[in-house]
């Protein structure tokens, strides 16, 4: 004879999702890639910026290729201190002290992003500017419109590396 059925309701059993422990930001190696991009053309843009010079005017003659130039500058050691930060991080891996640089990395990731774009934006502007007025000097602008282009790049890879560093800030789940 079967058991007679059981007189207490039974309770579907079931496991509550555990909370991820996966790190949401990306791998140390993406960073450090989309750090070298950013510098690659910062560098070139810099180069470009620095070397434009057609009858007489140079990029320091006007104030907005002056402010891209040194928008450059800026991105670039910043972006050196970056690089630097991430190999250390990669060769030695994540340390517990550090997690003050991780508001340092956030805040300096804005400033910077902000200041590659109102670069860029400046030397687009006044490219187009003077486009408008003389086109006599065609060769001088279309370097420096390069130039600015590769700011502008460079500050699309510096807006990505903000999102990443914003994603480190997000506490982890035991």
């Amino acid at each position: 004879m079967a058991p007679p059925p059981s007189t207490s309701a039974s309770l579907p059993t079931t496991t509550a999702a555990q909370p991820s422990t996966t790190e949401t930001s990306p791998s140390p190696v993406i960073a450090l890639l989309l750090r070298g991009l950013t510098f690659l053309a910062l560098f070139i843009s810099v180069i470009l910026n620095g070397t434009n010079t057609i009858q007489g005017y140079k990029f320091n003659d006007f104030s907005a290729y002056s402010y891209m130039f040194a928008s450059g500058i800026i991105g670039i050691l910043y972006t050196i201190f970056q690089i630097g930060f991430k190999i250390s991080h990669l060769t030695g891996g994540y340390q517990s002290g550090l997690d003050g640089w991780l508001l340092i990395d956030f805040y300096g990731d804005k400033v910077v992003s902000y200041v590659l774009a109102t670069g860029a934006a400046a030397g687009f502007g006044l490219t187009v500017d003077l486009n408008h007025s003389s086109g006599r000097y065609s060769r001088f602008l279309n370097k420096a419109n390069a130039s600015a282009s590769l700011l502008f790049f460079a500050f699309m890879f510096s807006a990505v590396s903000s999102v990443f560093s914003s994603l480190a800030l997000i506490p982890k789940r035991p």
